[in-house]
């Protein structure tokens, strides 16, 4: 089955709620309409409501079917529990004037309503850059418990082939357990795209082929992801072919649960794994979605700048996923 027709099928009828702070943007209102009238999910637009019914009129959108929620005349006694939610969960760190000038910032609002139980996830970042959706989802979403940091994975999905890449987005470079709780995550994500996870730990060694503080790390990565999750398939460290390649890990690593048939490569640093997508991508073919938002509390999506429509309605669908039971 086509990945988004399986998602899609995964999240029907089940009414979760993704808010959309930019609603005024034509791209998420026509995504919003179509995930509604398809019944995918259960659309909420931030913005002002003459403004946003004066665009979706401009571009022939129907919105009968989405929730338009504009914070400037939000319920009164809703938004004063709405500012003594956010300077509780800041603990001391925001009062009550700073948190008042936060929620009107649709990005803090959206986050909030997600905080709340209010919605089940956010998408944005379609005129945001990627911190405005980021910085507010580490101060009041967090992270998930095991997780001290968030990481961006890439699905790479070429015909019937399905991957996950990561840290492709986030953390410039990782020690030791921040990849470890990487592999975690992805191993999680690898699921949400029906992917039973093979994870392997990249490195320019495999199984002591080479001595260096960088093998080291991955060795040590490994020893840890393995503590965090004891169940998952998982192995370390192994070049890219080892991992990949039955022959080659007959080789090289011949005793691996994973090398030979990994469908989950955790890069060592940030370069590597962007590299690492990219050639995939470009060389390969391999269409890349993403980057998946790993590690938050709650599901927060960031779109690319230069996302269309049909990217947002991807997005969205991904993001309703990971907020599945």
């Amino acid at each position: 089955m086509e990945l988004f027709e399986q998602l899609s099928q995964s999240i029907k009828g089940q009414g979760k709620r993704i808010v959309f702070p930019e609603g005024n943007d034509p791209r998420i209102q026509g995504a919003a309409a179509r995930l509604a009238q398809e019944a995918l999910v259960e659309p909420i637009l931030l913005g002002d409501q003459a403004s946003i019914e004066e665009v979706a009129q401009k571009n022939g959108v129907d919105l009968q079917l989405v929730r338009v929620i504009d914070p400037e005349s939000y319920d009164a006694d809703s938004w004063d529990e709405m500012i003594d939610a956010l300077v509780e969960r800041r603990n001391g760190k925001t009062d009550a004037i700073t948190a008042a000038k936060w929620l009107k910032d649709v990005n803090y609002f959206g986050t909030m309503l997600v905080y709340l139980g209010l919605a089940d996830g956010m998408v944005s970042g379609a005129t945001h850059p990627t911190g405005d959706t980021v910085r507010p989802a580490l101060q009041i979403i967090k992270t998930k418990p095991g997780s001290s940091r968030i990481s961006g994975a890439f699905v790479m999905q070429r015909g019937e082939e399905r991957y996950v890449f990561a840290d492709c987005a986030i953390n410039i470079d990782l020690d030791a357990q921040t990849m470890a709780e990487v592999a975690v995550q992805s191993a999680e994500t690898a699921k949400v795209f029906g992917i039973d996870p093979k994870v392997a730990m990249l490195s320019f060694s495999t199984k002591g082929s080479a001595k260096a503080e960088q093998v080291d790390k991955v060795v040590q990565a490994t020893q840890t992801a393995k503590e965090i999750a004891p169940d998952l398939a998982i192995d370390g460290e192994l070049q890219f072919d080892a991992a990949f390649v039955d022959s080659v890990a007959a080789s090289k690593a011949p005793d691996s649960p994973v090398a030979g048939r990994a469908n989950v490569f955790v890069f060592p640093d940030l370069q590597s794994g962007n590299i690492g997508y990219k050639i995939a991508q470009r060389l390969g073919g391999f269409e890349a979605i993403g980057p998946v938002l790993q590690g938050l509390a709650k599901p927060i999506s960031d779109l690319s700048r230069g996302a269309n429509e049909e990217d947002v309605y991807k997005v969205a669908i991904i993001t309703a996923a990971q907020a599945l039971d």
